[in-house]
């Protein structure tokens, strides 16, 4: 019987995901948050512009943390991986060794 994750962040893969779909929806509401810009600048609407350009700001900032945990979560994957093929390697050595002694 396999593990069931029970959560998005259960291993860094599944969490490497679920950070990607978040990338996705930032932008998709920085697109949103743009036209509306658009919009207000056109109405006139000076206040609800300025409200949108600060979340555009935090949406901008919100996305530099996500491509930060993005890379970080590669790098842990990387790292994670080396560490596996070493162990695999160390592991067949000893084996090698300890057959030899026999």
């Amino acid at each position: 019987m396999g593990y069931q994750a029970e959560t998005p962040f259960d291993s860094i893969e599944s969490s490497h995901e679920y950070v990607a779909m978040l990338a996705e929806a930032v932008e998709e509401a920085r697109r949103d948050v743009e036209e509306g810009i658009q919009a207000a600048e056109r109405e006139g609407a000076d206040r609800r512009k300025e409200a949108l350009l600060l979340v555009s700001y935090n949406l901008a900032k919100l996305n530099l943390h996500i491509t930060s945990s993005r890379r970080i979560l590669n790098d842990l994957r990387t790292l994670r991986r080396l560490l596996l093929a070493e162990r695999g390697l160390h592991d067949t050595d000893e084996n090698e060794v300890a057959a030899g002694d026999e």
